[in-house]
């Protein structure tokens, strides 16, 4: 039995799943991911991503903060994938209890999934520092050098940059849906970054799946392991025959 079959058997026989996603979901749509050999923190800036990123950074060099971000961070256009469309129709069917990621790019409910718990945020959400006044993506990419508020406050993306925690409920709610689950599908992530990859430690069940095409800490721990694209995969199980 091939591994596709294996995993589409698993799914037909599934009754509560998880999955769990990094960048490497997104790739497929047009996105980078960012420790491959075009990713983000391969290429050449003035700092390296990491400060860019930062709280601190982001405070002190708006400006420089908003010209990386729209530049490197911002995919307005892109599409859901294979493996967006896959996951909400395994949501569809009432089997895909809640997709956990890592990425800001919101694909994942453009695609149809509603129970979606975003680690880092969205780059779909921002908001005033002042008075908390929400603003549309469009607001961002837009504005022509910083996004300032109505009231004259500074936009600031609701995602989690570097030197900032991740949110405690969003955290509280994929480690329970990681714990209750049957199985759990971990795909495009190189498990690497804390504390958002320690959340598979939650998982007691029987069924871990990794799809990814780099090794990861947790290969060995894997029930089934997948060295594919992960659209062509997930869509090959479920969006397929």
């Amino acid at each position: 039995m091939t591994n596709i079959q294996q995993l589409k058997t698993i799914l037909q026989n599934a009754g509560s799943i998880v999955f769990f996603g990094g960048a490497g979901v997104s790739t497929e749509s047009g996105i980078p991911d960012y420790r491959s050999a075009d990713g983000l923190y391969n290429t050449k800036y003035a700092h390296p991503p990491e400060t860019m990123l930062s709280y601190s950074f982001f405070l002190r060099h708006t400006s420089e903060f908003y010209r990386f971000y729209r530049d490197k961070m911002l995919y307005p256009n892109a599409q859901p994938n294979k493996a967006h469309l896959a996951l909400a129709e395994l949501e569809k069917r009432g089997k895909l209890k809640a997709v956990v990621t890592q990425n800001i790019d919101g694909l994942h409910q453009q695609a149809g999934s509603v129970n979606v718990l975003e680690l880092h945020g969205s780059a779909h959400r921002n908001y005033c520092m002042d008075c908390k006044k929400q603003y549309p993506l469009e607001t961002i990419i837009r504005a022509e050098d910083v996004p300032r508020c109505s009231c004259g406050g500074l936009i600031r993306p609701d995602v989690v940059l570097y030197e900032e925690g991740l949110d405690g409920r969003v955290m509280e709610k994929a480690a329970r849906a990681m714990r209750d689950a049957e199985v759990l599908i971990v795909g495009g992530t190189s498990l690497n970054v804390y504390p958002a990859s320690g959340l598979i430690r939650y998982y007691g069940g029987g069924k871990l799946i990794l799809i990814n095409k780099s090794e990861t800490p947790y290969d060995a721990y894997a029930d089934l392991l997948i060295r594919e694209n992960i659209g062509e995969t997930l869509g090959a199980c479920v969006l397929e025959g």
